[in-house]
């Protein structure tokens, strides 16, 4: 499902404003990044895009409806939001109970619901803890638990803010591979709210940076990684490699081209510039 943001903008009732006409494009099947440090406004973004919050001016639009046309519950089937903290999603003392919730709630047959359920669990590999009680979770396992409950409603498009926040780099990693897994092989679009800048390039299709309220920059990880005026203005930063190589250039004069964005991007510019004598072939097969 396409969605579109014109020119959004809004205000909180004691005067902040907290989005400045934004304007936002998401095609169906992309997997969109939101770039963006504490205080940028992405977290009022993310619920103005699924209804919680009624945008004052501006409008959004979900496969050709405006979002004040369409009634609630068709509009939690198509958008599905995963908070940052799982204890704001999580209530239901087990596993199975609150990934149930949503399917019971629009009044399914027994059946559709326990098939829901189950395939969600298998998606996000927590099929084996259906019965284990909630607080007897990893902060990870709640995490993907966050996810299964989502899946279940089967939306077209999944929203998360800060799905790493609170993981440890294993866990950072088997969380967005498993997104990756969503978005590629069960064709879900996923916009994904993030200030961890190293995971960009290894996922994300297009990168949207919000600062302050407002959209500065867009364009795919290259394009915008490239700009570093915006990276700095906004106290961002690059990719780590990405750094190390744009040390590499600008301080000791290392003939490298572009603006490598992942290790193995790095590895391949580094290796051409080696003697190949000094290379074993098997290496530069790799």
């Amino acid at each position: 499902m396409e969605i579109v943001v014109k020119n959004l903008s809004f205000t909180y009732d004691e005067g902040t404003r907290a989005l400045k006409n934004i304007n936002f494009y998401v095609k169906k099947g992309e997997f969109v990044g939101l770039l963006a440090s504490n205080g940028s406004g992405k977290t009022t973004f993310l619920k103005a895009l699924i209804g919680l919050l009624k945008s004052q001016e501006g409008e959004i639009i979900l496969g050709g409806k405006n979002i004040r046309s369409i009634p609630a519950r068709e509009l939690y089937q198509k958008l599905g939001m995963v908070f940052q903290n799982p204890n704001d999603q999580l209530f239901s003392p087990t596993v199975i109970e609150d990934v149930a919730f949503g399917p019971m709630n629009l009044g399914l047959p027994e059946e559709e619901v326990e098939k829901r359920v189950m395939e969600s669990l298998r998606l996000v590999d927590m099929e084996p803890h259906a019965n284990k009680a909630i607080h007897h979770l990893s902060f990870g396992q709640q995490k993907r638990v966050s996810i299964a409950g989502v899946l279940a409603m089967q939306p077209e498009v999944l929203i998360l803010d800060e799905p790493t926040a609170g993981l440890d780099p294993k866990g950072e990693s088997r969380l967005m591979h498993l997104l990756n897994k969503l978005n590629k092989e069960n064709g879900i679009t996923i916009i994904m709210a993030t200030h961890i800048v190293d995971l960009v390039p290894l996922f994300i299709d297009r990168l949207y940076i919000l600062n302050r309220g407002e959209v500065i920059r867009q364009g795919t990880p290259e394009e915008v990684f490239s700009d570093s005026e915006v990276i700095e203005r906004v106290d961002l930063r690059l990719p780590y490699i990405s750094h190390l190589i744009e040390e590499l250039k600008h301080k000791d004069g290392v003939p490298l081209n572009g603006l490598p964005l992942t290790i193995g991007e790095a590895r391949r510019k580094l290796v051409e510039l080696i003697p190949p004598e000094l290379i074993d072939n098997r290496l530069k097969k790799d």
